[in-house]
């Protein structure tokens, strides 16, 4: 049994699960601020939604996408020289910060205070994929 390929394995695993909170929460956002006017009904379900997204998916999908990741560092064989490590390690510090700007945004629009339009929350939604490209380039491609 090859730690280091179930490493990987689960890595990869994690990271879906974690971007596919990070492309879906911000959406959520949008319907959240456009809607809570015009049916504020709604808003009660998509806040449970948001929550229930961010707390029994997305952060334990981070942290084990961190996790396994650090596994796979540990054992070795990156080149540190190289310029896919640094480009691969600065993008995912910047989708961490984007996983915690998107629970502050769920705390502001929790109590009420939307502090993004729903245009603004669909400019945000690229982010992670930006971010995700430039992460499979950098391990694929190794530039």
């Amino acid at each position: 049994m090859d730690l280091y390929l179930w490493a990987k394995a689960l890595h990869v695993i994690s990271v879906i699960a974690w971007m596919a909170g990070l492309f879906y929460l911000p959406r959520l956002y949008v319907y959240h601020v456009e809607q809570q006017d015009a049916v504020p009904e709604m808003v009660p379900v998509l806040e449970v939604m948001e929550r229930r997204l961010l707390r029994a998916i997305m952060t334990p999908a981070m942290i084990s996408s961190w996790l396994f990741g650090l596994i796979m560092v540990g054992m070795g064989g990156v080149d540190w020289g190289a310029v896919w490590p640094w480009l691969k390690a600065a993008s995912v510090l910047a989708m961490t910060w984007f996983h915690f700007w998107c629970a502050g945004q769920r705390t502001a629009l929790a109590a009420g205070h939307a502090q993004v339009s729903g245009r603004g929350y669909r400019m945000m939604n690229e982010v992670p994929t930006v971010l995700m490209i430039v992460i499979v380039v950098s391990v694929i491609v190794k530039p």
